[in-house]
């Protein structure tokens, strides 16, 4: 049987040698202790927090940012076991097959390998946010039996597509991984779950070739090491970097920082707010693109997508949009809705106007990024400094997919679009983020692209790996959680291959 041990309750000294140890206890951590259950391995997973939210862990997450604005470090991720599914909206889509190719207009692209590398784990990682069936577009049919039709679209590059959402058994919150899964993991033998064990520094051996041992910490001031034969570091990507950095000791750059990208290309989704208006000339417009709806054994939502035929003709950035709440028209612009509808031959006297909300990709810039900051937090490690930046051209190509989904729907006479940002200033003003972190230590084949190699293991060391969206080359617009729940469960088949 397995252990949940406090780390507050262990003697400093101690030295613990397992075979694998995992940092981090959120949603891929867990997963990947969860997919080796079954393997010969032993295990140490080491999470900071404990069961439930301590605003004293919570605040080893401050930093300080500067340049375009951005969430608070502190508030976009939860430091207790499950992380930020203890939080989460659920929203979940995998990504899709233009993600991972390297395309001319977006510097940086390229995955060293394609979807088809991570299709055979969807349906395992769909199982662990109890998502329901595997369904997204495929679902439309059932969608449209029960709750009304698609909105219609004249051809061209912008489609009805679908979201799905965790959900725990009995309810529709989403999936909280702690406390879901907090028995099973109990249960698995040769697994050690150390909460209140904050990882200080990864300790390279003095060839500065592998990982020889880890300092771990307690705010209650206990200290002990463990020595392990492989580690993965799934901490998120903020925290990934600062790690890495800030294990200096023997390389000054640090651990995985031959080629200085530790810490850049960070990325999020914006999400800004009213970016549009749609108005349906009919006032017709099915539930499920508004609210999220039980269809055929899953819970789902219909957005509004640029196609991969769109993207690769116009050199477009992923995005969804998504429908919002009912607004009303002020007289200017009953006035065009009046005059388009009659321009097209069709009635508009019950016509009904939303506000359009949207998930961006941006594009990959490496000074977008972290460094170590001078102040240091309670257990002494160096805080961050977030260099944060949103480049004009992601605007504008957003923008160019509001002008195409505006164009369609004047082609098939179904309504209009009036878009609502113009200058940079509009947009940053109305911007939101999808606490998605990105990019910090990105994956490329070639060392001098990026941190770690297909396999996730971080270039010329031998034993340490990254699991999570840190390592994302590019970022696409799907939500995250289910896309890292597949490379984290790739991982975990290879290291059942390469540690045994």
């Amino acid at each position: 049987m397995g252990a949940f041990i406090d780390a507050r309750n262990v003697p400093s000294g101690t030295v613990i040698k397992p075979d694998l140890a995992i940092i981090g206890g959120g949603p891929v951590g867990i997963s990947m202790a969860l997919a080796l259950a079954a393997s010969p391995l032993h295990v140490v997973l080491l999470e900071s927090g404990g069961m439930t939210f301590d605003a004293k862990i919570q605040a080893l997450y401050e930093g300080s940012k500067v340049g375009a604005p951005y969430l608070t470090l502190e508030a976009t991720r939860l430091r207790y076991l499950g992380g930020s599914s203890n939080h989460w909206g659920g929203w979940c889509r995998p990504m899709d097959e233009i993600d991972f190719e390297e395309r001319t207009w977006m510097p940086y692209s390229g995955w060293p390998f394609g979807k088809k590398e991570l299709n055979r784990f969807f349906v395992k990682a769909h199982s662990l946010c109890e998502a329901g069936a595997l369904l997204y577009d495929g679902g439309q049919k059932w969608a449209t039996k029960q709750l009304g039709p698609v909105l219609p679209l004249g051809e061209g590059g912008v489609t009805t597509r679908w979201f799905q959402f965790s959900k725990m058994r009995s309810s529709t919150l989403p999936t909280h991984f702690g406390d879901r899964y907090a028995d099973d993991l109990r249960r698995i033998r040769n697994l050690a779950v150390y909460l209140h064990a904050n990882v200080t520094r990864l300790g390279l051996d003095g060839a500065g070739a592998k990982i020889a041992e880890l300092d771990v910490a307690t705010l209650s001031g206990r200290k002990f090491k463990v020595k392990p034969k492989a580690v993965v570091l799934a901490t998120g990507a903020v925290e990934a970097a600062r790690l890495m950095l800030a294990s200096n000791d023997i390389i000054p750059a640090g651990v995985g920082n031959t080629h200085d990208l530790v810490g850049r290309f960070f990325a999020d989704h914006p999400t800004p707010r009213d970016t549009a208006t749609l108005v349906v000339f009919d006032g017709k417009l099915s539930p499920f693109y508004q609210s999220n709806k039980s269809v055929h054994g899953a819970i789902m939502r219909a957005g509004l997508f640029p196609s991969e035929a769109f993207r690769r003709s116009h050199a477009v950035m992923a995005s969804s949009i998504t429908v919002e709440s009912k607004v009303e028209l002020d007289d200017l612009g009953k006035a065009a809705v009046e005059a388009a509808a009659a321009a097209v031959g069709v009635d508009a006297g019950d016509a009904q106007a939303y506000s359009l909300g949207a998930g961006m990709e941006v594009t990959p810039d490496p000074d977008r990024r972290f460094t170590l900051d001078t102040e240091r937090d309670a257990l002494g490690m160096p805080k961050l400094k977030l260099h944060m930046r949103i480049a004009d051209a992601d605007f504008a190509r957003f923008r160019q997919t509001l002008k195409e989904l505006g164009r369609q729907l004047l082609v098939s006479r179904a309504g209009l679009l009036r878009l609502n940002l113009v200058t940079r200033d509009d947009w940053l003003n109305s911007l939101d983020w999808g606490n998605h972190h990105m990019g910090t230590t990105r994956m490329d084949a070639d060392p001098r692209r990026g941190v770690v190699d297909a396999n996730l293991k971080v270039h010329d060391l031998a034993n340490l790996y990254v699991a999570g969206s840190s390592v994302f080359p590019t970022y696409g617009a799907a939500n995250p959680t289910v896309n890292i729940l597949a490379l984290a469960l790739r991982l975990a088949d290879h290291l059942k291959k390469v540690l045994r």
